[in-house]
Formats: C-alpha cells, structure tokens, sequence
C-alpha cells in the first residue's frame, strides 16, 4: 500500500504522520511544492511542541532523508497512490489555495474514489478545488480546521491571508470544531479533515480505516 504526504513547511505535523502511518506498514512518498528540503517552521522545533512521535521521526535517519529529498508536486500522479495526505502548517496558507498542480492531483483523487486528508492549515488546499461540474468540492461537506480563535491564540491573525475557518464556510463547507487545540477530526466520504496539531494522528487513524475499507 502506498500513500503520498505533501510536506510543507511545518513539520511538526509531517513528523506525527509519518510515525503514525509507518507505523501500519504503509509506504510514504513526500512531496512538496519546490521539491527537496522543505522550510520548517521554528514553532516546531519549540521544546513544548515535541511528543514521543516527533522525537522518533528526529531520529529516524531514513525518514530525514526522505524529508531532505522531497519529490515535486508536480510529479505526483494520483494513479500511483492509494491516499493523499497534507500534513498543514501556515506554509500553505499561501502555497496551496491557487496552486493548479495541487487542485488538479486533489481533483484526480477525488475522481478516482480514493481518500484525501488534510489537518491544521492544510485544508486551505481543499478551498478552491471544484468538481466537475464547478461546485466546490467541500459545499456541504462536512470539515474543519484551524479556527479563528486559534489563530488568534498563535498571534497570526493579522499576518495569514485570510482566515481557514471562515474560508472553509464561504465555500459552503458545513464547518464545525471544537475546544482550542483539542483534537477533533471529521470523515465525509473519502473526505478527512483535523482541526489542529494534535488533530494529525488521530486523522491518520481514519485515513488508514478508509484505506483498509
């Protein structure tokens, strides 16, 4: 089984997923925008932001290599894969919401039936993608991520672009949430959505049950 992870700029989220999904015996691609060493956000690196998943993967000598050696987005194909996973971060709040490599792989795996994922920031990826006939794949759907008052918590208010969660709502997605950086994921169809950091391993538990359905 394989299952491809777009990795961008903050790996704190990348980390918890990799263990998580290695952990099942499910092989990993990494992709990226740029393709190599993705940036990594200092917050991730912060002593209060480790947990057993993230020290495993700092010292994992084939997963750091993997991470240094990120393939391009634009060399991954939907047809090779079983899932896709954005693992979030704010990178993509201005990488991915117009970036037409990432809505057309999100489009071809949609149109192939297999799952999609995203945690934290990384739905801002789902934003713009349409379905054939030019709805908005998340209007009314189910999902969720980070929210206005946890942005507001980090101090970023002002700084990204514009906010996930009244984002997701434009677009006729049926958002919900729960208490600040509690863990909260939501499956629609072979949609998975998680509200924040400590929303990514329990988002890669339901990606691998949509995967062994």
């Amino acid at each position: 089984m394989s299952c491809t992870v777009s990795a961008v700029t903050m790996m704190l989220r990348h980390r918890r997923l990799r263990v998580a999904l290695k952990d099942t015996g499910v092989e990993i691609t990494l992709a990226s925008p740029a393709g190599g060493l993705p940036p990594l956000d200092p917050k991730s690196d912060s002593p209060d932001a480790q947990t057993e998943a993230t020290k495993r993967f700092q010292a994992d000598p084939e997963a750091q290599q993997q991470l240094a050696d990120t393939r391009t987005l634009d060399t991954v194909r939907a047809a090779d894969f079983d899932a896709v996973f954005y693992p979030g971060g704010h990178g993509p709040m201005w990488d991915l919401p117009d970036n037409a490599v990432s809505i057309a792989l999100i489009q071809d795996f949609v149109r192939a039936g297999k799952p999609v994922a995203a945690v934290c920031h990384a739905p801002v990826a789902l934003t713009n993608v349409t379905n054939d006939d030019g709805s908005y794949l998340i209007a009314g759907r189910q999902v969720t991520g980070f929210t206005n008052s946890e942005e507001d918590t980090v101090g970023l208010t002002d700084v990204v672009p514009f906010l996930l969660e009244d984002r997701l709502t434009q677009r006729g997605g049926v958002y919900s949430k729960t208490d600040d950086f509690a863990p909260y994921v939501l499956v629609d169809g072979n949609l998975v959505t998680g509200q924040n950091p400590p929303s990514s391993e329990p988002a890669a538990a339901e990606l691998l049950k949509l995967l062994k359905a």
